[in-house]
This record gives C-alpha cells, structure tokens and sequence, in this order.
C-alpha cells in the first residue's frame, strides 16, 4: 500500500498515542511507537490489541487488517531512533508546554532536514511548541480527537513559517488515515477547542447556578442541537483537569473573560473528582 508517510513515530503510547500509533499502522505506514518506560509501550499495545479486538468483534475490522496493523507496529524506548528511521514525527505526550519544547528540540537534531514535525497539542500555540525547534518551516500541528480509531475529524493547523508542501502532505495524510481534516491558522485553542471549552464551560456554570441538571443539560444539546454527547459527559470524558488547563490556558492568552473557570470547576479538580479517570466528575463513572 502507498503511503504519503512510509515510516512514522508516535511519541508517547497513552490512550491518545496509541489510537494515532494503531490508524497510522491500519494506513500502511511503518510505525514506531515510543515511550519512556516499557510498562507505557506495554499498556499502549494492549490499548491497540485490545481496540483492534473490539473492532473485530463489531464486524469493522477484519483478521488480516488487524494481522497487518500489528505487523507494522513496533513500540521502542529510544528517542534518537524514533527521530532517525521517520519522515513523520507525532507527538502525543501530555499537554505541558516545557516539556513538548523540550521533545522537539531534542529529536529535531535526531531528524533527517525532510522529516515532519507535528504535535497532537489541543489548545497551546505552536509558536510556542516549536520555538526551539531548528526547521521551522517543516512543523504543524496534527490535532486528533479521542478514541482517535473512531472519531473523524482532524484539525492540520498551520504556523506562520510552515512550507505549503509540508501541509499539502499532511492534509493528503489525514485523509489516507480516513479522517476528515480542516486546516485553520496557529492560535490559542484553535478551532475547535477554543469552541469546545466556551460550551463546557457554560455547562459548568448553568449547572453551578441550578439551571438544570446535569443530565438535562446535555440532553438539550444531544437532543436540540445533535451534539453526539453534552458538554459535562464530554468534559468526564477528556478530564477536568485537561478542562481546567486548557480554559486557564486561553484565559491568559486570548485576555478573554468568557474562559474564566467556574468556581465548581476549581473545586471539583482540588478534590480529585477528575472525571472518568478517577470514577467520579459530574457523573459516577465504572471502574
């Protein structure tokens, strides 16, 4: 199979990291999936075999696509050879600034010059990511949703000096990985978690004024407005912590008080009351 990527690294092998690793692989491309310690790499193949076997099982994966998939991805430790064997490179660790500068900075002087720099970053700017990144005009951002396997959208964002040819590829990538990408302009929060936060965060703040339920509240936008899930159940989901870093993030940056985080928000990340990840946030989640 022809790939726009023949060989590609995936930095970081948690639940985003190892969707990314797994439809890059299901696309043909030779993946590497990196992570600092084995027991991450680990997890991370379990995640793939298991989200594989689910696949199977639902008739949308066949034996030999999963066979394939596996076949052609291999989880390592070393970050020298994730940038050395590539000519794309996806990072997808967590959403803290220094320490994405520090990746790039880091695996860029592994990189051949014609290796693809991109970042899984949802809301941070990438003048900031790559500002230590030598190659500026080889850098983008690839910006996947959770479970990565099974959402459609991906947002290609663009920085000031990134080559037209790099972000022609990518955008002929996303849609070799069977995702529809739409191509906006570096910015704080970008498209869609700029929208996504000032919804959740309104959420938030009609459910701390006893507007409605939290139930009700996310039926009105399942139901009124076919949303696929309400802003608070999509907030347990990605995690309050994530929620309440990414608003105080574009507070800061976009000087905008409509990011302001509700005091409920505060409160429940002090306690612990994450979300799914930690069974409770506005709903009780199984473990």
């Amino acid at each position: 199979m022809d790939t726009v990527f023949e060989r590609v690294a995936v930095i970081g092998a948690g639940t985003m990291g190892a969707g990314i690793a797994q439809i890059c692989a299901m696309a043909g491309s030779r993946v590497l999936m990196q992570d600092v310690e084995q027991r991450f790499v680990d997890r991370g193949m379990d995640r793939v075999r298991a989200f594989l076997a689910k696949g199977i099982d639902k008739g949308k994966v066949t034996e030999s696509a999963r066979d394939s998939a596996l076949q052609l991805l291999e989880p390592i430790l070393d970050l020298t050879r994730a940038g050395r064997e590539v000519d794309l490179v996806i990072e997808a660790i967590p959403e803290d600034l220094q320490l994405k500068k520090e990746l790039f900075a880091r695996i860029a002087t592994a990189c051949p010059d014609r290796t693809v720099l991109a970042s899984n970053t949802s809301s941070l700017t990438l003048e900031e990511v790559f500002a230590d990144t030598p190659g500026p005009e080889r850098c983008c951002g690839m910006h996947f949703f959770n479970p990565p396997p099974l959402m459609p959208l991906l947002e290609v964002v663009r920085p000031a000096r990134a080559a037209e040819e790099v972000l022609d590829r990518v955008m002929a990538y996303a849609r070799q990985l069977r995702k529809e990408p739409i191509l906006v302009k570096d910015s704080p929060g970008f498209a869609t978690s700029r929208l996504g936060v000032t919804l959740g965060l309104e959420g938030i703040r009609m459910l701390e004024a006893g507007v409605a339920t939290a139930e009700d509240i996310d039926k009105a936008m399942v139901l009124g407005y076919r949303h696929p899930m309400g802003p608070l159940r999509l907030g347990d989901l990605v995690g309050l912590d994530v929620r309440l870093a990414i608003a105080d993030y574009l507070r800061v940056k976009l000087d905008s008080p409509v990011f302001d985080a509700p005091p409920l928000l505060r409160k429940m990340v002090e306690q612990g009351h994450l979300g799914k990840k930690t069974g409770q946030g506005f709903y009780t989640w199984d473990a």
